[in-house]
């Protein structure tokens, strides 16, 4: 398993940029962080992008001043609202959706467009629908009206084929010449991407539950002893399924799993490193935070991957949270620190 790294090198001018012309028309859908980040990008870059967005207040914003990444500019963009888009044509489909939006967005599309995910979930629907994705590390905070996304926590952006190591198809490697000529994240090319979305998601499944139950920032989860305590409980957990299940595990982030497991068979351990790192996540927010609100989650396509991939291995802490967060989920009931004691006992 190679990645690739590309060094950050300045800006081409799209206009002469060699390879433009064999650009595809491109479809962003969902103009949340992670899609405003690499459109952005895209835009800067010369590329023909359109934004897809069920937001009427985003698109309107969108359409009228452009999108921004802060401390990065603006870029003039072209928004369409879901309910009006109709793509009677093939695209390239960039989708950073949620997982639960995804079979309303696969009943909509070409069937002959290239559907190029970036999202932490698990969807078998979706994974035999698309050879390749990507996974982002990076941590994007867009408002909630507004095509404006603030760089929280920087990182990388791996893209490679799903469960098969194939070379990017030529539509892919253009899309990846521009993104590797940027500062806003790093791109990493590697030849399968499952490792490390499964690793991503060992992360996110520890992470989410805790955060869209009891209202607390991703920093606060590491300096609240009761939920810290169960957020390095989901991780071991988290590990041990993954492990147990053969499943190949890459690095996202400062460490590997494998290491990160180690630090947390020594609790005082853990808990010491815990206070640097919760100084950089301070004011971040999980991409299930407010999801239990609306009445839908992602906690099937995170902790509910977790519990198929585990069979008879014993998962605790994945099979109550799946319970909890689907009963919350259907009282739309708002995050108490009352749901993390109910989680802890």
């Amino acid at each position: 398993m190679t990645a690739t790294r590309y060094p950050v090198s300045p800006a081409v001018t799209p206009r002469n940029h060699p390879i433009m012309s064999l650009s595809p028309s491109i479809t962003i859908l969902g103009a949340g962080g992670i899609g405003c980040a690499i459109g952005h990008v895209l835009l800067r870059q010369g590329h023909d992008i359109r934004f897809v967005d069920a937001n009427h207040k985003k698109v309107s914003h969108g359409n009228e001043s452009g999108i921004e990444v802060v401390g990065h500019g603006v870029q003039q963009a072209r928004f369409t609202l879901f309910d009006d888009w109709n793509p009677e044509q093939p695209d390239l489909i960039i989708l950073c959706t949620k997982c639960y939006d995804n079979a309303t967005v696969l009943d909509r599309i070409h069937p002959d467009s290239i559907v190029f995910p970036v999202q932490n979930g698990f969807d078998a629907a979706l994974q035999e629908r698309c050879r390749f994705e990507g996974i982002a590390s990076f941590v994007s905070e867009c408002e909630s009206d507004r095509p404006r996304t603030r760089i929280t926590r920087p990182g990388d952006l791996h893209i490679g084929a799903c469960g098969h190591e194939s070379p990017l198809p030529k539509e892919l490697r253009v899309i990846g010449e521009s993104l590797a000529n940027q500062t806003i994240f790093t791109l990493k090319i590697v030849s399968d991407i499952l490792p490390f979305k499964h690793t991503k998601l060992m992360y996110n499944a520890a992470i989410s539950p805790l955060a869209a139950i009891s209202g607390l920032d991703n920093g606060q989860l590491l300096t609240h002893a009761p939920a810290r305590k169960l957020f390095f409980g989901f991780l071991r957990e988290n590990y041990g399924i993954l492990k147990h299940s053969g499943t190949e595990l890459g690095t996202v982030g400062p460490f590997h799993p494998d290491t990160v497991n180690l630090i947390l068979k020594t609790p005082l351990l853990g808990t010491l490193m815990s206070g640097p790192f919760s100084k950089s996540l301070r004011g971040t927010y999980c991409s299930m935070s407010g999801d239990i609100q609306t009445g839908r989650t992602e906690v099937e396509n995170f902790n509910g991957h977790l519990v198929h991939l585990a069979g008879d291995f014993p998962c605790p802490l994945n099979r109550q949270s799946c319970d909890l967060i689907n009963r919350l989920a259907r009282d739309r009931a708002m995050p108490t620190m009352d749901h993390l004691k109910e989680m802890s006992s």
